[in-house]
């Protein structure tokens, strides 16, 4: 550094940009000013403090005045299920583990508030020997074979 001149000035490398400085509006306008071309991105629920924001669809369905539900099994089907497991000696819980349910599907099919499945109730028919679906509901299973 021997004679090294005051007024002299050596920059040995240029210092990069960081992100935030070149999204600063002084960077953008001095990119704009020089011609380069400049991109612009707005994000999806930018600047929204909400962490669970429905999508367009969630809000139109809940603005839907008609009232939308699923069928839901007969109360009829329940009494059924409910005779052929007391008759059985079953409680709700070993019906369902015989089924390989959780119990509360067979609350929910005694009490008429399951959205109805063939499989399940296939299942219930076989072990409680009761035919639960047709004309012949509330028969016993496998009649009389000639």
């Amino acid at each position: 550094m021997a004679e090294a001149d005051w007024d002299e000035v050596t920059y040995l490398r240029k210092k990069q940009q960081t992100a935030k400085q070149a999204r600063s509006n002084k960077a953008v306008n001095s990119a704009l000013r020089k011609g380069e071309t400049v991109e612009t991105r707005t994000k999806f629920s930018a600047a929204s403090n909400k962490q669970h924001s429905g999508d367009k669809s969630t809000v139109k369905l809940d603005q839907e005045t008609e009232e939308l539900h699923h069928e839901t099994v007969s109360l009829q089907l329940g009494q059924l299920i409910q005779k052929g497991r007391v008759q059985k000696e079953l409680t709700q819980k070993e019906l369902a583990t015989r089924i390989n349910e959780k119990p509360q599907v067979i609350n929910d099919y005694e009490a008429g508030r399951a959205i109805p499945n063939q499989q399940i109730i296939s299942k219930i028919e076989r072990i409680i020997g009761m035919k639960l679906r047709g004309k012949d509901k509330g028969k016993p299973l496998g009649g009389s074979k000639k």
